[in-house]
C-alpha cells in the first residue's frame, strides 16, 4: 500500500492549527479569569512568549535519563491522541488516523502522559515529589472511572467503538447528539472533564500556593517549553473527544474551535468558584454523584 503524503502533510497541518489554538485558549482562559479577579492579566499572546523563552534556555542540572523522558512521554500522550482523533466530520483529509475500536486506545493515550511523568517526578531531586505522584495518580484513577463507564454505554448505545461512527451517528439535528440521546453518560463525562482539565478545585498536583511541587517547579528550560507544548496540544484535544463524543463532532474548523472553546470554558467556569479540594475529598467526590451516573447511564441501555 503507497504511503499517503497528503494525509501526512494535513495531519501536520492540522497539529499546527490545534498547538496554536491551544495556546490562544490558554491565553484567553488567563485573562477571563483575571478579569473576574479584577485584574488586567497577562495578553492575550503571552503563552507564545513563554513558550519560545523557553525552548531558547539550556538546561545545567542532571536529574537522570527517567527525569528528562517525562516530558516526552507527556508530549507522547498528547500527540498520539491527536493522531487518531477525528477532527472535522466528513472529511477524509481531517480524520487523521482514526480506525475502528479508536476509542479504547484514546482512553490509553489519557492515561499514558499521566504514568510518564510520575517516573519522571520519581527521579527529580526534590523531597515532595512523591506528593505529587501520590496526588496525581490517585484522582486520575477515579476520574477514568466514571468517563470509562460513560463510554462503554455510549458503545452498547451505537453499538461502535469508533469515534468517527458515534459522531456520524449524532448527525441530522442537535436532538441527536448524545447530550441528548444519553444524558446521563454526557453528565457523568463532563464531571469527569473537571478533573481531566485540572483546573479548580481538583488542581492537586500543582498545589498552587500550598506547597512548591508539581512539573512548572521541577522542570525549566526546554523541558518546561515541552510540558507547554503538550498542555496546548491535549486540552484541545480532549476538548474533541468530548465533542465528538457528546455534542455532535465539527464540520469545520470553525465550528470545532467554538464548541472547544465552550467545552474548556466549563472548567474554567467551575474553577473560578469552586476552592481546590484535599486530595480525599477529591477522589471522594468523583466516586459519588459521576459514578452513579455512569451506572445508570450504562443500564439505561442493557
Amino acid at each position: 500500500m503507497d504511503f499517503d503524503f497528503k494525509k501526512l502533510l494535513f495531519t501536520l497541518l492540522g497539529l499546527v492549527i490545534v498547538l496554536n489554538w491551544g495556546l490562544l485558549m490558554s491565553g484567553l482562559m488567563r485573562k477571563i479569569g483575571a478579569r473576574v479577579a479584577k485584574r488586567y492579566g497577562i495578553p492575550w499572546y503571552q503563552p507564545w512568549i513563554d513558550l519560545v523563552k523557553n525552548y531558547a534556555v539550556r538546561s545545567q542540572i542532571t536529574h537522570g535519563v527517567m527525569f528528562y523522558l517525562g516530558p516526552v512521554f507527556r508530549l507522547s500522550g498528547g500527540v498520539g491522541l491527536f493522531l487518531f482523533m477525528p477532527m472535522v466530520t466528513g472529511s477524509d483529509l481531517w480524520m487523521n488516523y482514526s480506525f475502528r475500536g479508536d476509542v479504547i486506545l484514546i482512553l490509553y493515550f489519557q492515561f499514558f502522559g499521566m504514568l510518564g511523568m510520575a517516573l519522571g517526578a520519581g527521579e527529580g531531586g526534590h523531597p515532595y515529589s512523591f506528593i505529587g505522584i501520590s496526588r496525581g495518580l490517585s484522582q486520575f484513577t477515579t476520574i477514568e472511572v466514571p468517563m470509562t463507564l460513560a463510554v462503554i454505554s455510549l458503545a452498547i448505545q451505537y453499538n461502535t467503538l469508533s469515534i468517527a461512527e458515534i459522531v456520524a451517528a449524532q448527525q441530522g439535528g442537535v436532538l441527536n447528539w448524545t447530550l441528548f440521546t444519553n444524558p446521563f453518560a454526557t453528565a457523568a463525562a463532563m464531571l469527569a472533564l473537571l478533573g481531566i482539565f485540572g483546573h479548580s478545585p481538583f488542581n492537586l498536583v500543582k498545589a498552587p500556593n500550598e506547597i512548591p511541587i508539581g512539573p512548572p517547579t521541577e522542570y525549566h528550560g526546554t523541558y518546561l517549553g515541552v510540558l507547554r507544548t503538550n498542555a496546548a496540544i491535549l486540552h484541545v484535544v480532549e476538548a474533541v473527544l468530548f465533542m465528538n463524543l457528546f455534542f455532535g463532532g465539527a464540520s469545520s474548523w470553525i465550528e470545532l474551535i467554538i464548541k472547544t472553546f465552550f467545552i474548556y470554558f466549563w472548567s474554567v467556569f467551575v474553577g473560578m468558584v469552586f476552592p481546590r479540594f484535599r486530595i480525599e475529598q477529591s477522589v471522594a467526590w468523583f466516586l459519588k454523584i459521576p459514578l452513579v451516573l455512569g451506572i445508570i447511564a450504562i443500564i439505561v441501555f442493557i
